[in-house]
């Protein structure tokens, strides 16, 4: 994976285009990985998710396209492409894609 993400280093990047959708799939690449925190961009094929689960650290996903519902604490939150949320710390969330979509995941570890 290091060389995957020192290859993006210094590059115009297309994030649309980075990764592509798999049918019935969650895939993701690292962008950045750094003791302080990573950028990990996914793809999310409609009806895919990740199930509830809590973060030790903030926790930043922007949509870049389609939409899903996050839950965060209970509280659903339905996001397109172009909104963003903020998932604290210790916060039980899950994600679920209402149609395929890409999301930046930004974790900030300090």
């Amino acid at each position: 994976m290091k060389k995957k993400t020192e290859a993006l280093m210094g590059k115009k990047i297309n994030m649309h285009t980075l990764l592509d959708y798999q049918r019935n799939c969650v895939v993701s690449q690292e962008v950045i990985k750094k003791t302080t925190g990573t950028v990990t961009l996914f793809a999310f094929d409609e009806g895919q998710g990740l199930s509830e689960h809590i973060a030790p650290f903030d926790a930043l996903v922007y949509i870049l396209d389609g939409s899903a519902k996050i839950t965060v604490s209970k509280k659903v939150f339905n996001l397109k492409a172009g909104q963003m949320i903020i998932m604290p710390q210790g916060a039980p969330h899950s994600l679920k894609a209402i149609a395929k979509f890409k999301m930046l995941l930004i974790m900030i570890r300090s």
